[in-house]
């Protein structure tokens, strides 16, 4: 199974990823930013958002199916935000199409508590003014998340409201709606 873990900067996706990974067995994670930043490096300039790289989404897509096969069917977690419609049916129709049972969940908060957890985010504890470069950018994203999860995306994913709860029980959540728990 793939489990895509999907939601806003400051949703909780990295650490419901790392605390998934350790409570199912065999669970792998898979970064699709990798992806991302490798394409990058071949077309710097090319494209703004490596998500509007049209080799982005088929290549996360296969780079999944063939993490799930290696893993001999253990869960492949990927923590990744994807608000456009589109793109999701992409990734998430080819990966259903190669037969790869996937859970799409989706990490929501509301708008005052994604914006304190944004504005608290500290991603480069020796550089400030690179850490207020990501918060800008992750700010940014909040109206085109809200756009998003009003247009499509809380119809697609199963919501969890990470708004009140801890880590803990945001995990316990997803186990649950994957039927681990």
């Amino acid at each position: 199974m793939i489990i895509w873990l999907n939601g806003p900067f400051g949703g909780g996706k990295t650490t419901c990823s790392t605390t998934l990974q350790k409570e199912l067995p065999g669970a792998v994670l898979f970064d699709a930013e990798e992806v991302g930043f490798l394409l990058r490096q071949v077309f710097p300039s090319k494209y703004r958002d490596f998500q509007d790289n049209p080799a982005w989404r088929p290549l996360v897509a296969e780079f999944a199916v063939r993490c799930h096969q290696e893993n001999d069917g253990h869960p492949v977690i990927i923590p990744m935000t994807l608000l456009r419609q589109n793109y999701a049916a992409e990734i998430h129709g080819a990966i259903k199409a190669a037969g790869v049972p996937l859970q799409h969940l989706l990490l929501h908060a509301d708008p005052e508590t994604l914006l304190d957890r944004i504005n608290g985010s500290v991603e480069f504890p020796d550089n400030e003014e690179r850490s207020e470069k990501v918060r800008v950018f992750r700010r940014r994203k909040l109206p085109i998340y809200t756009e998003a999860y009003d247009g499509w995306l809380a119809a697609d994913a199963e919501v969890i409201d990470t708004t009140h709860l801890t880590p803990r029980q945001v995990a316990d959540q997803a186990l649950k709606t994957i039927g681990a728990l």
